[in-house]
């Protein structure tokens, strides 16, 4: 693996007895995230990792996940064109700032 350069962590609502439940799971977070990862790749963009993870506690705006070392918390991330969104922003070093938390 090339040297991290972002890491976006996915809310999937993952409970600690390993359970998906939650606002984020319901929504289909967990359905995007092979998009995600198709989607950094035909980019080229390598150098950026992806992890879901448990819940976020921001179950109000889910599906929702955080950019690092950003910083960059979004919501309501429900469809390819909103990842497409997320992700033309990251490559221009901006905030998305229509999903912005």
């Amino acid at each position: 693996m090339t040297d991290v350069k972002h890491h976006i962590f996915v809310c999937c609502s993952f409970r600690g007895n390993g359970n998906a439940q939650g606002i984020c799971n319901k929504a289909g977070a967990v359905a995007l995230l092979p998009y995600l990862q198709e989607e950094l790749s035909d980019r080229g963009m390598h150098d950026v990792l992806v992890t879901s993870t448990g819940c976020l506690k921001t179950c109000e705006k889910g599906p929702a996940m955080v950019i690092y070392p950003e910083g960059w918390w979004y919501g309501d991330i429900r469809s390819q064109d909103d990842i497409d969104t997320v992700l033309d922003a990251l490559e221009a070093g901006t905030q998305a700032t229509e999903f912005a938390m």
